[in-house]
């Protein structure tokens, strides 16, 4: 679980993010979970676009990607959210995201 301040240092550094993944009205496929957890694995922070043909109100679609990859929904905004995930991968390479206590 995060702290308030650790969300909001990782929503500082998610200001700059494009958005690697848009969800259209197909809304939640494996593929989708799988290509999250891939480029999660290798880059930890993550923005994701929601096209306004999905459905869903964009908090419980932004939960429901966190719970299927095990990552934590930092921000939601409009359209958008942040998803979180610290990677061991990229720990061993000295590249993780540090955290603030």
């Amino acid at each position: 679980m995060m702290t308030g301040k650790q969300r909001a240092w990782l929503r500082g550094q998610a200001n700059d993010l494009p958005c690697l993944f848009q969800v259209g009205k197909g809304e939640i496929t494996r593929q989708l979970i799988k290509s999250l957890d891939d480029v999660l694995s290798t880059h930890e922070l993550l923005k994701v676009n929601i096209l306004k043909t999905v459905k869903m109100r964009p908090a419980d679609l932004a939960d429901q990607l966190a719970l299927a990859v095990g990552a934590d929904v930092v921000q939601v905004i409009g359209h958008r959210f942040v998803l979180y995930r610290r990677s061991e991968k990229m720990a061993r390479l000295g590249k993780s995201l540090t955290l603030p206590v």
